[in-house]
């Protein structure tokens, strides 16, 4: 029994896996290729994409827009596959990278971390400006019903457009959580809940356009029996972020790979993250020095994200992040799921998506006594 496909509009993607889209610098061309490559979706980070640009310092607005569009031109160059972005709302370069991606013919853009009420104009005003169809996807991030349905209402009245998809992100997932710290362990936040909750939002308007707006589960997915779970509850697809960085096509240093390999259950741990937003992340010296008020003084030259208090957070996130990705723990760390503990040996691409559709095969009912394992 092989996965369905996950379709979104014209795009059909063989495996319903969504590669989640990880910054700063874990998912680029190279790993989003490889994951397109094997009939899933590959995503692009935006956040400080540009990093490695010369001037990524002193003109951070153009070096980030310009590394996105090489990054796409260079997944391309690779894949013949689905390609998305990741562009975070709280990213003071969002509507500049957009732009960027839509010209850039991207297939989708996930978007999360604050709603992206205006992300249609960027797309609508393209058609006209260049009297052009633009076919790239946009796909909100949500972490409740009630944002999917103000989302859905806000897009229809200004734009007259649906969202092509909707992400549902549970609290279980890396990096930042849209959610409030003592809200991570409620059981009325887990992703079981929010999955139904989302596709009763949605169904109004599925039903009054006559448009299909697929819904895709994210955080703590982990195995193939998780995905068939959640695709029984009635998701088109799922979410994945943490498997990914355990394999040989991650973007990411193999020292931060290994991070993950030499996970204890006890070094996933919440932060407080300086762009005002609670994350998961891997313990370690760098962490437990800013908990204890270790500030490390630093002058904002990157600018990165609208909602960082630079004058008052205890370290730059946009360097910790840049340092983790290459492989300097000391300076920085990494963000991961909660399930990163789980994590055993670095693996192919192939040999990952090729694991998981073998467990959910193996967890069909009639294999299984007509019980999940």
């Amino acid at each position: 029994m092989a996965f369905p496909e996950l379709r979104i509009g014209d795009l059909i993607a063989r495996v319903p896996i969504v590669q989640g889209g990880m910054g700063v610098g874990i998912s680029l061309a190279g790993l989003a290729s490889a994951v397109a490559n094997q009939g899933a979706i590959g995503v692009i980070a935006g956040a400080m994409i540009g990093m490695s640009e010369p001037d990524a310092a002193t003109n951070p607005i153009e070096a980030n827009v310009r590394g996105l569009v090489n990054e796409i031109k260079k997944a391309r160059s690779l894949t013949r596959g689905i390609i998305g972005v990741n562009i975070m709302v709280a990213l003071t370069t969002f509507s500049q990278m957009v732009r960027a991606a839509i010209e850039s013919k991207v297939d989708l853009i996930f978007s999360g971390a604050g709603l992206p009420l205006d992300m249609p104009r960027q797309l609508l005003d393209l058609c006209e400006e260049k009297k052009e169809e633009f076919k790239t996807k946009l796909v909100p991030i949500v972490s409740s019903g009630r944002a999917a349905t103000i989302l859905a209402k806000k897009w229809l009245s200004r734009f007259g457009y649906l969202p092509d998809a909707f992400v549902v992100e549970g609290p279980k997932a890396g990096g930042h959580l849209g959610f409030k710290p003592g809200d991570l362990p409620r059981p009325e936040f887990a992703l079981e809940k929010l999955v139904p909750e989302v596709l009763e939002a949605v169904k109004p308007f599925e039903d009054k356009s006559g448009k299909s707006i697929p819904v895709i589960a994210a955080g703590g997915i982990y195995t193939g029996c998780d995905i068939r779970k959640f695709l029984d509850m009635g998701a088109a697809g799922v979410q994945m972020g943490t498997r990914f960085v355990a394999t040989h096509e991650c973007d990411a240093n193999i020292r931060f790979k290994q991070a993950y390999v030499d996970a204890r259950l006890e070094d996933v741990t919440i932060i407080s993250s300086p762009v005002g937003m609670p994350g998961r992340a891997l313990n370690n010296e760098f962490i437990e020095q800013s908990r204890k008020g270790l500030t490390k003084p630093f002058k904002c030259v990157f600018h990165c994200v609208s909602t960082c208090e630079r004058e008052k957070t205890p370290y730059c996130i946009a360097r910790a992040l840049i340092s983790a990705k290459n492989g300097n723990l000391k300076g920085g760390f990494a963000f991961c799921g909660e399930n990163a503990h789980r994590v055993d040996r670095i693996v192919s691409v192939k040999e990952l998506i090729e694991t998981l559709e073998e467990e959910y095969d193996n967890c069909a009912p009639e294999k299984s006594g007509g019980e999940r394992r």
